[in-house]
């Protein structure tokens, strides 16, 4: 689904990510691990359209995406998440989600001026959009609660399901369980299972090694801006690269 070519993003000289080659397969959870400062949220950025690339392609289903606005990202079905979640804390949860379906609509200033039938149709898609994602991620009955009001988990899960009424086909969710209990990343871990389930792909960047070795079907490592190992969770286990660079003994395979 995605494939990633030589990708490069330099700030001021610094290499911040370096010649990263990697590709994400349909239907998977893929994760991106590595010490903090390794190159994580800025790959994810280039990726998103955040922050456009120094050099190096990217290919998202064949189409070639590089350097895209984030938007124009978003509408081709990659949606993300960030470390930190930003809601408008003095609207409903409803109302934070409603914004999301919104770049699948096509109204216009002269639609609002004069109430137009397509916008009230848009409206009407929009809200429902929402309430579908807030059932997907169990939130539905706390839609009109204010978004400042709600816990940092369940805050987690309205930043996935606002990813979730875009309509996208690809997640890529930066520290989705960060900040929460042991508990509350179990019950974010089944959720992400359940995107994949129903045909969504999931690229996370995520510290918790032991949610990551359970649910990842490949994991991408990297360390200064350069990816150091790839494979599957007990492959990286074994890596001694990645034991020496992030893993340390704890996390190594036995």
């Amino acid at each position: 689904m995605l494939e990633i070519t030589d990708l490069t993003k330099l700030f001021f000289g610094l290499t911040a990510v370096d010649h990263v080659s990697t590709r994400f397969e349909r239907g998977q959870v893929s994760a991106i691990i590595g010490p903090n400062g390794a190159g994580k949220t800025t790959f994810f950025n280039l990726i998103a359209g955040t922050h456009r690339p120094t050099s190096g392609q990217i290919l998202f289903n064949g189409q070639d995406v590089t350097g895209l606005r984030p938007d124009h990202v978003a509408k081709l079905g990659i949606a993300r998440t960030f470390q930190t979640t930003h809601l408008f804390d003095n609207a409903t949860i409803i109302d934070n989600l409603i914004v999301g379906h919104r770049l699948r609509t096509h109204s216009g200033l002269w639609d609002v001026l004069v109430n137009s039938k397509r916008l009230q149709q848009e409206e009407k898609v929009c809200r429902e959009k929402a309430m579908e994602a807030l059932d997907f991620v169990g939130l539905a009955h706390i839609s009109h609660r204010m978004a400042g009001d709600i816990t940092q988990e369940e805050r987690k899960r309205v930043a996935l399901a606002l990813a979730l009424a875009t309509d996208p086909e690809l997640l890529l969710l930066d520290e989705p369980a960060g900040g929460v209990n042991p508990d509350e990343t179990v019950g974010l871990a089944t959720l992400i299972r359940k995107l994949v389930d129903h045909g969504k792909t999931v690229c996370l960047i995520e510290h918790k090694m032991d949610m990551i070795m359970r649910l990842a079907d490949k994991i991408v490592v990297l360390n200064n801006g350069g990816k150091i190992a790839e494979g599957t969770p007990a492959e990286i286990r074994r890596d001694p690269q990645v034991i020496d660079a992030y893993l340390g003994v704890d996390h190594a395979a036995i």
